[in-house]
């Protein structure tokens, strides 16, 4: 390949997406790819403030192409062959080992998270080979030059500060000249290895380990008697999303969702495509992998993977019958920090250069979040040491000035993501513990993705606000880390009732979505009047907020 301004290493969704947008800002840009594609990847679902940045990042760089993916309805017209599932809401369900599920009037071993209030408007699981290839091919007709199968051993640097890529294509050697390479192949990826860059484990966090697959066959919880209550269909007077509005109703089909299995030391998920196949697997603590011997080398995973179904016989009720279609994938070592995200002419994508859990689908917000932010240091020239007079107004809110502040940026956000999910590992055992402290998430969530459609700069706080000293500071002391106890007894009940009182008043003024009212019994639908009725908290009119939602197309 011939000298390019921009080498992007990595053709995963953000990747492919950065591409087009330095295309789009006049660079010659290079995307590299190590496999081919379609290829499978991991990191499969979105979410409202995924979606909200995807529109506005389609907008303003003119990618109308990319629009249709920020929504199931959309992108059902724009693109049916390209596979995705239907995303409603975060689904939870408490599992105790050796008992069936079992719900109550007061749903206390659930929690139903409305995203939406309508299919055409909801998230999306995606197919990773799917979308992918989708985005590399829209990349190549945009006009960027793509390589696939590229071994990258090294960079190398001028005595201008720019860098050199060297490797192999097919067999033969391969060179790249740039004035500037970011990386967005993954944890510990290429430029981690060429430029040295040390790990940093994440303070406090909770080492884990992760198995899944995919799979066909896997049955839905809504079709199970044992979630009679929780939103089946099967002895249960209101069938799942058929009367949304109902009170005995779910806020919408429970599986229909980021659906999470929670039991003490680690939690399941369970994300349907459109085609059939179903994406299933656990991330749990060190200790529990040891006991479920999921490292063993078993053949495929299949072992280790039916050791932990037969400790939960609702959730082998679920995958009787189902088939994986691949072989398991054991990653040792979910979480992942860099030391560093970026340097002189280089930087890290977020998923380059920290990853966290799949828990609350962080990974597609935080890396959008990055892409945002390189766009618009290539887009001012700071990316390479030229930075320009920008018109007024074109800076997105929040955008870092320089890539060192895109470095403290993304590890701070890493940090306090890891802060948070650490919590949410401690408050498993204590379902009602985690039911309190996962506010944290939505309230910051939904308030920064109304943000962005009527006051921008109310988003500026950057992901879970971590720029909001109160708000951070809230969430790390009401971790339910800091509880102690099993909370069996008395005082460590008393002390997650105020816990959950102290979450509710922190999370208030951020609090537009009707969260932390125990009169819902964990079960939230998406209902405008909320957000209305938060307006003030988002300094604009009533009016402002309702024509935003009617915009977006939100109909309770």
């Amino acid at each position: 390949m011939t000298d390019v301004d921009l080498a992007i290493v990595g053709s995963g969704f953000g990747g492919s997406i950065l591409a087009m947008i330095a295309h789009r800002l006049g660079l010659r840009v290079a995307l590299l790819e190590r496999g081919r594609h379609p290829r499978f990847a991991i990191g499969e679902s979105s979410s409202p403030l995924a979606g909200i940045l995807l529109e506005q990042l389609a907008d303003r760089y003119d990618l109308r192409r990319l629009k249709p993916l920020a929504a199931f309805g959309a992108w059902q017209r724009a693109y049916p062959t390209v596979v995705c599932g239907l995303k409603r809401g975060f689904t939870y369900f408490k599992h105790d080992a050796g008992r069936r599920y079992a719900t109550d009037a007061g749903h206390a071993s659930q929690l139903l998270v409305a995203a939406s209030p309508n299919d055409d408007i909801s998230d999306t699981h995606w197919l990773r080979a799917d979308v992918d290839a989708f985005l590399v091919d829209e990349a190549v007709a945009l006009g960027v030059d793509y390589a696939d199968e590229v071994g990258l051993d090294a960079v190398e640097w001028s005595a201008e500060g720019t860098p050199r890529l060297i490797g192999r294509r097919a067999g033969q050697p391969f060179r790249l000249a740039a004035r500037g390479v970011i990386d967005a192949t993954g944890p510990r990826g290429f430029l981690s290895r060429a430029l040295g860059i040390a790990e940093r484990p994440f303070q406090g966090y909770p080492a884990t380990q992760a198995l899944f697959s995919h799979f066909t066959g896997v049955a839905r919880c809504d079709e199970m008697p044992d979630f009679a209550g929780a939103g089946s269909r099967i002895g249960h007077a209101g069938a799942a999303g058929d009367d949304a509005g109902a009170d005995d109703a779910p806020p919408y089909p429970i599986d229909d969702a980021a659906l999470h299995h929670v039991f003490d030391g680690g939690w399941m998920w369970v994300l349907r495509f459109g085609n059939g196949v179903t994406s299933a697997g656990v991330a749990v603590t060190d200790a529990f992998a040891r006991d479920l011997r999921l490292g063993d080398g078993d053949a495929d995973g299949a072992r280790a993977w039916a050791r932990l179904l037969g400790r939960y016989p609702t959730i082998a009720a679920q995958f009787d019958g189902a088939e994986p279609t691949r072989e398991f994938s054991h990653m040792p070592r979910v979480s992942y920090r860099a030391d560093a995200a970026a340097g002189r002419r280089w930087a890290l994508l977020p998923s380059a250069a920290a990853f966290v859990d799949p828990l609350f689908s962080t990974g597609f917000p935080l890396t959008l979040l990055g892409v945002e932010r390189l766009a618009w240091l290539l887009d001012s020239g700071a990316f390479f040491d030229a930075p320009r007079e920008m018109p007024s107004g074109r800076r997105p809110s929040g955008a870092p000035a320089s890539l060192e502040e895109y470095n403290d940026m993304t590890l701070a956000e890493a940090d306090h993501t890891a802060r948070f999910i650490a919590g949410c590992y401690a408050g498993f055992p204590r379902f009602g513990a985690f039911v309190d402290y996962s506010m944290f998430y939505f309230a910051a969530a939904s308030y920064a993705e109304m943000a962005r459609r009527v006051s921008p700069d109310g988003a500026a706080a950057g992901f879970l606000r971590v720029r909001d000293a109160a708000f951070a500071s809230a969430l790390r002391d009401s971790s339910p880390a800091c509880l102690g106890g099993d909370g069996a007894d008395d005082d460590a009940g008393d002390d997650e009732r105020r816990a959950g009182a102290r979450i509710a008043a922190a999370v208030d003024r951020v609090n537009i979505a009707g969260l932390c009212q125990p009169g819902k019994r964990n079960w939230y639908r998406a209902e405008a009047e909320d957000a209305i009725a938060g307006a003030a908290k988002l300094g604009v009119a009533p009016e402002d907020v309702a024509a935003a939602l009617m915009a977006a197309g939100f109909r309770s």
